[in-house]
């Protein structure tokens, strides 16, 4: 007989990306819902990857990570943002982003301690702070615009707050913090001693004439900051799941006694794969101009619906407003909206309200663009009865 079991987690559900893509595989619908690209990464990389398997680099690696991938991460860093990361103390592998995140909040948050999250947040977030025996202090992005406001950040810091998190640009919405913001956000910690969480994993996908302004580029922000940053995001090979947490050596010393008891380490050859990949700079350079392209593609054909367009700022998520379209459609729930479009329409996307503890409603659904062309001319083709 199996034992009986008090749920740990009894509000804790399957994530929104699941139900949508298996929905999604049932119906035969065009999956624009989960943030993954339907498109192969450059060959160069995965003949990086096999030629370190073939030289032997099979066996555990550093629980840091290899030097060659820290050394060249600490000089893309010092490159793009002008700061100095020491690779041996203050970068740090990880097996993708939500493993990085996690592993930070359980190493410095602890039982009763205040961690504020910027609703809409990806939806990793609220658990990881619980499952530390945080807190959660939900804080509303602007709605429609979702930029962040600073009076309400304001308020909810308390002597209680350990942490932010902050994200940019920013899932879901695609919104990118401006320059002025991270001052604002800066000032706002300075007197303080509350850590910075800032999830960067879009950060090479940021459109003109926008530029993206990471925690790194900030002296004050950066003293105080974990960076989390994503292979997978950046070069189209997210089922890798390898990214990089870079901070300070103190906030380093404590994410590691972690890290080495919840994953030890990441996989050898792909570190040394990405390592040599990363000698040159154009695949990250380039990125924002090649998402800006299925961008402008993908707004070109929705702008053709009846769906009202919101800035598409970073990221490769589109969000637009359904209150414009007809009778029944614009009185569905996001979330009934979403199954109604997967099933009738064709087409799975994720409802705002699903990033939200309240499942707060302002009719709004995400999609994600990174996929090949004719995957979004299908699903144009598809929601132009719309």
């Amino acid at each position: 007989m199996t034992p009986s079991l008090i749920s740990k987690h009894p509000n804790m559900g399957t994530t929104i990306f699941t139900v949508m893509s298996a929905l999604a595989t049932e119906t035969g619908a065009v999956n624009l819902g989960q943030g993954f690209p339907d498109f192969a990464c450059d060959p160069n990389l995965v003949s990086a990857v096999h030629g370190a398997m073939q030289e032997g680099l099979n066996q555990y690696p550093p629980m840091t990570g290899v030097a060659p991938l820290r050394e060249a991460m600490a000089q893309k860093i010092k490159r793009l943002y002008g700061r100095d990361y020491n690779p041996n103390t203050e970068i740090t592998v990880t097996a993708g982003a939500t493993q990085a995140i996690l592993t930070i909040i359980l190493a410095v948050v602890h039982a009763g301690d205040e961690v504020i999250v910027l609703e809409p947040c990806y939806d990793s977030y609220v658990p990881n702070i619980e499952m530390a025996g945080g807190v959660v202090v939900r804080v509303p992005l602007s709605p429609g615009s979702f930029r962040p406001d600073f009076e309400k950040i304001q308020a909810a810091m308390t002597p209680r707050t350990r942490a932010i998190i902050i994200n940019s640009p920013h899932n879901p919405s695609g919104m990118v913090w401006t320059r002025e913001e991270m001052l604002k956000l800066q000032e706002l910690l300075e007197p303080t001693e509350i850590l910075l969480i800032s999830d960067e994993v879009y950060e090479h996908m940021v459109y003109a004439p926008l530029e993206h302004h990471s925690a790194s580029s900030f002296a004050g922000l950066a003293e105080r900051a974990f960076v989390v940053s994503s292979f997978g995001k950046t070069y189209h090979v997210t089922g890798w799941k390898v990214g990089t947490v870079a901070a300070p050596a103190s906030m380093t010393t404590e994410f590691r006694k972690v890290h080495q008891f919840n994953v030890f380490t990441v996989n050898t050859p792909v570190q040394h794969g990405l390592a040599r990949y990363m000698a040159d700079p154009e695949p990250y350079a380039g990125l924002s101009a090649f998402y800006q392209r299925k961008r402008d593609l993908f707004r070109d054909g929705l702008s053709k619906t009846k769906f009202k367009l919101l800035p598409g700022q970073g990221t490769y998520f589109q969000c637009v407003d359904i209150s414009n379209l007809g009778v029944p459609e614009k009185n569905l729930s996001e979330s009934d909206f979403c199954q109604w479009l997967t099933r009738e329409v064709g087409v799975a996307a994720i409802p705002l309200s699903a990033f939200y503890g309240d499942q707060f409603d302002q009719k709004v659904i995400r999609f994600c663009f990174a996929k090949q062309d004719s995957t979004l001319e299908q699903a144009l083709q598809r929601l132009a009865r719309l």
